[in-house]
């Protein structure tokens, strides 16, 4: 990517009405500190938790910025925005780097306001982002395609749950998930029937429907897909939890809540395998841009893919980044990279015809 005449004007979205609010401020804060401020001249907008949209500028955009548990927007030291681009909005912008973890974020919803605003952006297009949000759906898309997944049933809220069905179908254990949260938020696992009725009324208190998986015996392995229509692998990363799961406790919280193998001890023609598969269930599912792919590797080598992650943490310990940094695109590169990919995004779709 050759030099710009002048810097490229990026707008960094963060915070947002999600769960995952307080780690989309860690990612923010970790791109910032790591971006090429002669390249970039960087706008940031963070989202608050009741929805507005404010502007701000220097190092006190964020408080307790060192605390993931404290950590929120200066909302004393930014400007409530006008949601649209330009000079009474939120400034001229060329592109949107997007990290909005969660439900408003990762769904869908931003990234139709951006195509909307006509703001190209970080990251996959509406329809992949909504797709790879809703695990039921991204499920039933990757089985229908032969690419294996773990036995799941979906209910919706009203619906009864048959608790010995469920143990008929899934086995002991099992897992509860809400259908449309990220970073295991809502997540339980259940091997009993107190357990299991617990897990669904925590699962339905964040979603309108939930997944009850089977419990899959094996490795964590996550490997990060990049790129449009010719997306690529970094290499495969291993997870190895602390907790009795990886939970949104062991990956945010705890320090000491995981471990992460980079890469991952696997024979190349396993690694090779991992990384085929990610990019094939990045495009099965209309990725593009970015996406990190969440597998469980059986003893006998199978994998199943457990999920994917279209707008993956990018904090200073986040999987997403130090994949990639290991297969050799250090962070900054990476943002460039995926400046670019957004660009040429914008530009296709500039080509395609508005009238007949």
């Amino acid at each position: 990517m050759k030099t710009p005449k002048r810097k490229i004007r990026l707008g960094i979205l963060f915070g947002g009405r999600s769960s995952e609010h307080e780690i989309s401020l860690l990612s923010a804060r970790s791109i910032v500190d790591a971006i090429d401020k002669n390249r970039y001249d960087v706008s940031l907008i963070g989202i608050g938790k009741d929805g507005r949209w404010l502007g701000a500028a220097g190092e006190s955009y964020l408080l307790h910025a060192a605390d993931p548990k404290k950590i929120a927007i200066n909302v004393a030291k930014t400007k409530e925005l006008m949601l649209r681009p330009g000079r009474e909005g939120i400034g001229p912008i060329d592109v949107i780097f997007p990290v909005l973890h969660g439900t408003y974020g990762e769904d869908g919803s931003i990234q139709g306001l951006l195509r909307m605003l006509d703001l190209p952006f970080v990251g996959p297009d509406i329809l992949g982002s909504a797709v790879g949000m809703d695990k039921d759906v991204a499920k039933r898309l990757l089985r229908d395609a032969g690419i294996p997944v773990a036995d799941f049933l979906t209910f919706s809220r009203g619906e009864t749950v048959k608790l010995p069905i469920v143990w008929k179908r899934l086995g002991k254990p099992v897992f509860v998930k809400p259908a449309n949260q990220g970073s295991s938020v809502g997540v339980a696992k259940a091997g009993n029937d107190k357990e299991l009725r617990a897990a669904i009324e925590n699962a339905f208190s964040y979603d309108d429907k939930i997944l009850i998986e089977e419990a899959v015996v094996g490795r964590e392995i996550e490997v990060a897909v990049l790129g449009n229509e010719t997306p690529e692998a970094s290499v495969a990363g291993e997870v190895i939890p602390h907790h009795d799961f990886y939970s949104y406790e062991a990956k945010y919280l705890d320090e000491n809540g995981a471990g992460l193998m980079i890469p991952a001890k696997l024979s190349s023609s396993v690694m090779r395998k991992a990384q085929t598969l990610a990019v094939r269930t990045f495009k099965t599912l209309g990725l593009e841009g970015m996406a990190r792919v969440d597998f469980f590797m059986k003893k006998n080598g199978t994998f199943v893919v457990n999920e994917v992650n279209t707008i993956p943490g990018f904090t200073k310990i986040s999987m997403y980044p130090k994949l990639w940094e290991a297969s050799g695109l250090p962070y900054a590169k990476l943002i460039d990279r995926l400046v670019r990919l957004a660009l040429e995004r914008q530009a296709r779709r500039k080509r395609l015809k508005t009238s007949v």
